[in-house]
């Protein structure tokens, strides 16, 4: 979605209702000085028993005042700060239609698998009744136990987390260090770290600490080595790290960002994304959103032809984080390549889809000239890409 536009308007916005605060604030206290000042000039007379006309005084004042003109001011102001406000609002109308319902197509849904999908979404954001209760809503309360019980153990352990307590952490993370180092996470080190760090911080001798890190960080002496010669440093500073190079291990943020971590390497044993698919859906259809409803303007006419359509007519970009598949298009065919019709890979480095490499070898009963290089391709010895 477009929104730089839209922040432009909202700054020119922003800039009218500071300039319009400025200028009133400048007049009030013209306003004020003109009025303290007339204030002083009576307090004075009356000290020194000066004779003062004060109807004079007073008209003097009064065409002080009107010299200024507060109201012609406020109203030049205001109104152009108006006509900003009423350009912003008609901007916002033109990005952020409040008609959605176009952009919607009469599909068949798989109940279920939906219902299974909004409950994973509670459950993993740690709402725990309210996935219940959808569930029990919809008449799948069977599905609780097992969907939630995973979710259940890692917010066991974030909680503990949220009170400096690793043990539970550390215990999964034993019990899962093969699958962790298979996968190339580094967190049972930074769980290790940050206990090592407790022990030095928390009243904990050096010659514990020393033990703890031989005990478990040693192991990772040879991968890590940088890592591990900070912590070996620390030792210097037992129970005052905070006036150490290194104060910076015992900032709070550490702690999120382990925590952090934790929950996306348990999502990712489960065989699950880090983000909910159902928060992910959202997200990409709060981007695409506007394209589509632009585009449904202008299908206006032809709404059957929308609710038919296998594929959209137009490209709708989206940011690289909801890119999750890589798409090929055969340079031969300009096709997509689906399951049926694949990539492949010929024998000098170029690739076309089965159905354009089979169409130009006669079904691989002849060799063909790559249409990119001189290379004569064999069929035979093409291998498939998998998307």
């Amino acid at each position: 979605m477009e929104l730089s536009s839209v922040k432009d308007a909202f700054d020119r916005v922003s800039k009218k209702q500071k300039l319009s605060s400025s200028k009133t604030q400048e007049m009030f206290d013209q306003i004020r000085q003109e009025i303290e000042g007339v204030l002083d000039k009576m307090q004075s007379a009356n000290n020194t028993d000066q004779v003062l006309d004060y109807k004079t005084v007073l008209d003097e004042l009064k065409a002080s005042l009107l010299k200024i003109a507060p109201l012609g001011q406020m109203e030049s102001t205001q109104k152009e700060l108006n006509v900003a406000l009423s350009k912003y609002g008609k901007h916002l109308e033109k990005y952020f239609s409040p008609d959605i319902s176009k952009a919607y197509r009469n599909i068949d849904f798989d109940i279920h698998t939906l219902n299974q999908i909004i409950a994973n979404h509670f459950y993993r954001q740690g709402l725990f009744d309210v996935g219940d209760h959808f569930l029990s809503a919809v008449g799948e309360p069977e599905s609780a136990a097992v969907m939630k019980s995973p979710f259940l153990d890692m917010y066991q352990i974030l909680q503990a987390m949220q009170n400096q307590n690793l043990e539970p952490a550390l215990n999964w993370a034993a019990t899962n260090s093969d699958k962790l180092a298979q996968s190339g996470s580094d967190i049972v080190l930074k769980l290790h770290s940050m206990q090592f760090i407790k022990i030095l911080q928390n009243g904990g001798s050096r010659d514990e600490a020393l033990h703890y890190a031989r005990t478990h960080i040693s192991p990772f002496a040879t991968s890590h080595i940088a890592d591990v010669q900070k912590l070996m440093t620390c030792l210097l500073w037992p129970g005052k790290l905070e006036k150490s190079p290194y104060h910076a291990l015992l900032s709070p943020s550490n702690w999120d960002r382990l925590a952090e971590e934790l929950k996306r390497q348990f999502c990712n044993l489960l065989g699950q994304s880090y983000n909910s698919p159902l928060s992910v859906t959202v997200a990409a259809g709060i981007q695409v959103l506007p394209a589509l409803l632009k585009f449904m303007n202008v299908m206006a006419g032809k709404k059957q032809e929308w609710q038919s359509m296998n594929q959209l007519p137009v490209p709708i970009e989206m940011d690289k984080e909801f890119q999750f598949h890589s798409i090929f298009v055969c340079p031969v065919s300009k096709e997509q390549a689906t399951e049926e019709n694949p990539p492949m890979l010929m024998s000098c480095g170029h690739v076309l889809c089965k159905q354009s490499i089979l169409k130009m070898s006669k079904n691989s009963t002849k060799v063909f000239k790559c249409p990119y290089c001189p290379f004569d391709i064999d069929a035979a010895q093409c291998k498939q890409l998998y998307l």
